[in-house]
């Protein structure tokens, strides 16, 4: 059974920093290509980063570039992704999701991604 499994939220303040981390098992990790996506009460699912299998094509909302980094680590079928600088409208579930595409191919579509981990909170105060 396929299983991603995000860790690394958390409670922390305005222009703190969170490195969150997505475990995958039962998947050929480098076979699919990663993302994070968030959602917070009362607003719709939003596209954060992406990576590809290649890891050379990444791909950020415009809302975190520059202070977001994600990465893979297709030795150890995890994906990360680094926060810098969080705001409170950072304030999510977030979630790692994964969809099996080609080399180098990324969608910015959160809801085309096969397989997805539970959440794990962000909560950033003012």
């Amino acid at each position: 059974q396929v299983q991603l499994v995000e860790s690394g939220g958390g409670l922390v303040q305005a222009g703190d920093s969170l490195r969150l981390s997505c475990a995958t098992s039962a998947l050929t990790f480098t076979a699919y290509a990663m993302a994070w996506v968030r959602q917070a009460p009362g607003k719709e699912r939003e596209f954060v980063a992406g990576i590809s299998r290649s890891t050379s094509n990444t791909v950020y909302a415009d809302s975190v570039q520059g202070r977001f980094t994600i990465s893979r680590d297709n030795a150890k079928n995890t994906m990360y992704l680094q926060m810098n600088s969080l705001k409170p409208e950072d304030t999510a579930v977030y979630r790692c999701a994964a969809e099996a595409v080609s080399w180098n191919a990324l969608n910015t579509n959160a809801n085309a991604y096969n397989y997805w981990g539970q959440g794990t909170q962000v909560t950033v105060s003012s």
